[in-house]
């Protein structure tokens, strides 16, 4: 019997599924674009693998559910008890399909069991990266302890694995692992996508940079805990499962698994990051403010400490250095004096506000700036009426640890969301409001897919009631960031630090997933608060421009020579976020591993802008050349170092870009590169180009 074959693909790649027998279908190829007249069942049979001494004697396939009952020899996709506690162990047939224009939904059967399985696969048009959705249906009461995205096959000369960890003000740290027999678990049960498990895996060679190589990306599209496996059989064969975290699924009848986002690349790992970018900004994210506006948060400012006249100056003080909209960050409801009181009380603290936020946001909105406010709804304090009121509304024992002096609220329960809703929206209706920052500041005691579907349901409700209002995921920084929580809101707050080279390492991970339009990236005090580390306000802010601009410190307390420098900076990129907010954030591969150093692209290719932050003193004394990237080889470009003005005095020669512009072929640019004038480590070079 010939196997049923699909393929899914475009110009930037090809994925051909095969079942066999009517079993679960399995990937036997993906990579590289095929052509059109590639024969899919010839490719179905290629795939046969042999079966030698000491194998069973037919090797179970890495299905997109791989499947126990087929003596699957590693992590299965499916684990589950019946309502007995009897272990499942399907055998699922194919049963049905649909087929689009840019995906299919397959359907297979065990009927003994009476279970469905349902594949959703779909590759969007334009920015050619797969979704990937399994649910469960079953028609008898069952417990599922571990259900997987859809599950694919890493090549076998795919040799590595980048995944993601970090902590609290330095998020996105990257780890290259080669793959190795047995599993890679990372288990997160911190009830958040989290600082220290970002949701995603890129698998590649030895060989792959940003710039060339092949490498196969991945993200899981969800908030709460998650659960990562890549693993390499006893036979050599490797696989890569996402889903929600160990013992997190509730429910009796249908499960359904986040979407998991997924391409191939044969460009380096800008080729997928490029997608996940331009995916994230047109498909995903909804109702972001156009332009993207300058940012003024006063929480760095002020803290607890708010006093009405203090705040109209410094909203005064933002707005003359080019800010465009200004956030009331923590302390403004309740008796809100520090983080041990209030959570949970979100009406207005009348000792600070006698009249109400209206004196405020009046003064703010006659500068011409938004007014944005700060929530921290899923948490609540026992030191709060609320909490006196309805302790019974806490997730979790009482008894159970304290995470920044609070608690958290149980969010799939109805009446906890309808109370949050009422005093968000009652906020929200009284009060001239634009923004929201959205906060989330400890892990949870237990890890509850349920409650991040009950912040989800909360926040669709407020979007669809309050559609004008924009929102920031923030959670202690970069806790919560993931395409789940971005189909809900608008910007992300990257990191709690403010310290400019710490950014500079986060921003350029984070660019792995992340535009430049969602990433909120502020211009904080001289002295960074997160790590005691003094810096110049020019790699500060030229920082900053990199994403969407903003400003997190005391105004009142910038030199001139600051404030000069911060308004020409701001200036310069209100006259360039148009393009900058569209364009592909592409890593670029410095020779000196002290340089730091991305390039954004427009999407008509006319205009870029390089950033090259030197984080600390080169090995080399001199500058090695800078070599961009996704030029016309044959085009001409006109070069210019716009920050020339830093270079120091120990810069004693005379290299071009010091003195003139530069009129250069594209190809010399990706092929030699450029050389920049000598500088102090903690500096950083702009170079704008310009196609002619």
């Amino acid at each position: 019997m010939q196997a049923k074959t699909w393929h899914l693909g475009d110009r930037h790649q090809s994925l051909v599924l095969a079942s066999f027998a009517d079993g679960l279908p399995e990937a036997v190829y993906w990579g590289a674009p095929l052509p059109a007249h590639e024969d899919l069942p010839s490719l179905a049979a290629a795939s046969a693998t042999d079966v030698t001494g000491g194998m069973v004697d037919r090797n179970a396939p890495i299905s997109l559910c791989p499947e126990a009952s087929q003596t699957f020899p590693g992590q299965v996709g499916l684990t589950g008890r019946d309502a007995e506690g009897r272990a499942l162990l399907p055998r699922f047939r194919f049963k049905s399909e649909t087929v689009s224009e840019h995906g299919l939904i397959l359907v297979y059967t065990d009927s003994d069991l009476e279970l469905s399985l349902v594949l959703d696969l779909s590759l969007t048009p334009g920015t050619s990266l797969f979704r990937m959705q399994t649910r469960l249906e079953s028609a008898r009461e069952i417990t599922v302890d571990w259900l997987a995205a859809p599950v694919f096959q890493v090549p076998a000369h795919i040799g590595d694995m980048i995944e993601f960890s970090g902590r609290w003000c330095a998020e996105f740290q990257t780890r290259r692992l080669p793959f190795a027999p047995g599993a890679r678990t990372r288990d997160n049960r911190t009830g958040r996508s989290d600082h220290a498990h970002f949701p995603g895996l890129i698998a590649c060679s030895g060989q792959t940079c940003n710039t060339s190589g092949e490498a196969y990306a991945f993200h899981y599209g969800w908030s709460g805990g998650h659960r990562m496996v890549a693993e390499q059989l006893a036979d050599g064969r490797r696989q890569v499962q996402f889903g929600h975290a160990s013992a997190s699924m509730k429910g009796d009848r249908s499960f359904s698994t986040a979407p998991l986002y997924a391409t191939y690349s044969g460009a380096g790992f800008n080729g997928a990051a490029v997608r996940f970018q331009r995916h994230l900004r047109d498909h995903i994210v909804v109702g972001a403010r156009q332009p993207r506006p300058v940012h003024y948060n006063c929480w760095e400012a002020v803290y607890f400490d708010h006093d009405l006249e203090e705040l109209k100056a410094i909203a005064t003080r933002a707005a003359g250095l080019g800010a465009e909209r200004f956030v009331l960050d923590d302390g403004w409801f309740g008796l809100r004096d520090d983080d041990t009181s209030s959570l949970g009380d979100w009406g207005i603290d009348n000792r600070k506000y006698p009249d109400g936020l209206t004196p405020l946001i009046d003064h703010v909105k006659a500068l011409g700036l938004e007014f944005g406010i700060w929530f921290e709804p899923e948490m609540i304090n026992e030191d709060s009426d609320l909490f006196r009121s309805r302790p019974d509304w806490v997730l979790g024992p009482l008894d159970q640890v304290r995470g920044r002096q609070q608690l958290v609220l149980d969010m799939a329960r109805e009446d906890v969301r309808a109370y949050l809703y009422d005093c968000i929206s009652a906020t929200l209706a009284q009060n001239d409001i634009g923004y929201i920052k959205w906060d989330h500041n400890r892990v949870l005691p237990v890890v509850d897919a349920a409650q991040t579907e009950g912040v989800y349901a909360l926040i669709d409700r407020l979007r669809a009631d309050f559609p004008h209002v924009e929102i920031e995921s923030c959670a202690s920084g970069g806790g919560r960031i993931d395409f789940g929580i971005l189909e809900r809101t608008q910007r992300v707050w990257l990191s709690d630090s403010n310290d400019a080279l710490e950014r500079q390492r986060i921003q350029h991970e984070a660019a792995l997933f992340l535009p430049a339009s969602v990433t909120g990236s502020h211009v904080g005090p001289r002295v960074s608060h997160t790590s005691g580390r003094t810096l110049g306000m020019t790699l500060r802010a030229w920082t900053a421009a990199q994403r969407n601009l903003g400003f997190e410190m005391d105004p009142r307390e910038l030199s001139d020579g600051e404030i000069e420098t911060l308004k020409a900076v701001t200036g310069w990129w209100k006259a360039n976020r148009d393009w900058m907010m569209r364009a592909d954030i592409l890593r670029l591969d410095a020779s000196d591993p002290a340089v730091v150093a991305e390039q954004q692209l427009a999407g008509d290719g006319t205009r870029f802008v390089v950033f090259a932050a030197l984080l600390r003193a080169s090995d080399p004394i001199l500058q090695q050349p800078l070599r961009l990237t996704g030029l016309d080889a044959d085009a001409r470009y006109r070069i210019s170092l716009i920050n020339r003005e830093d270079a120091p005095g120990l810069s004693r020669g005379a290299p071009l870009l010091k003195e003139k512009e530069l009129d250069v072929s594209g190809q010399y640019l990706m092929s030699h590169g450029l050389i920049l004038p000598w500088r102090f480590p903690e500096t950083i070079w702009v170079i704008e180009g310009h196609r002619q």
